[in-house]
């Protein structure tokens, strides 16, 4: 088993660079069927999720725009519970089909706010494109249109996912085990 270490983590592989560009194609196909006379925006939340929006738009054929917009519910190594925005979306949404590419859903609460925001910004169609979804963590009842993986609610770090700042640039997606 392959394993890693970041800080003062150790972290075991878990998903190979494979097994996530399949699973990122599968939804960029579903999209591309849904999605093909729509004309979407698609807004990418960073900083996790740019590996997946990446890979993702080049599966994406239909014609369509990105964006990016940059969310903090942390301050420090704790969530604060409350949702800031430190990079907000410039372009407008009205009557636009949208897409919100996410790295990971686990509480929803951060997902939550974004798309409250996009419905009140006049957005007439929302999707939620996540990489990852944590079932068991959810808190929210939102809708998740396309998932490319469910996953157990353990810590992870990887393809733009962090443990407090560093491994985002890591091809693979590794698991907390020290």
């Amino acid at each position: 088993m392959n394993t890693i270490q970041i800080k003062d983590k150790k972290f075991a592989l878990s998903i190979p660079e494979s097994e996530i560009l399949k699973a990122v194609r599968k939804v960029g196909e579903e999209i591309n069927r849904d999605l093909a006379d729509k004309n979407p925006l698609f807004i990418c939340v960073l900083n996790g999720a740019f590996m997946f929006a990446g890979d993702l738009m080049k599966t994406v054929s239909v014609p369509c725009e990105i964006t990016f917009i940059k969310l903090s519910s942390y301050e420090g190594l704790y969530t604060s519970g409350v949702v800031k925005e430190i990079i907000g979306l410039n372009e407008s949404v009205v009557g636009r089909t949208v897409v919100v590419v996410e790295d990971i859903v686990d509480t929803g609460i951060t997902m939550e706010r974004i798309l409250n925001s996009l419905q009140a910004k006049g957005a007439s169609e929302i999707h939620v494109a996540t990489f990852l979804q944590k079932p068991d963590a959810l808190q929210r009842d939102i809708k998740v249109d396309y998932i490319a993986m469910k996953i157990p609610n353990d810590f992870i770090v990887g393809y733009g996912l962090d443990y407090d700042g560093y491994g985002r640039n890591l091809k693979d997606i590794y698991t907390v085990i020290d």
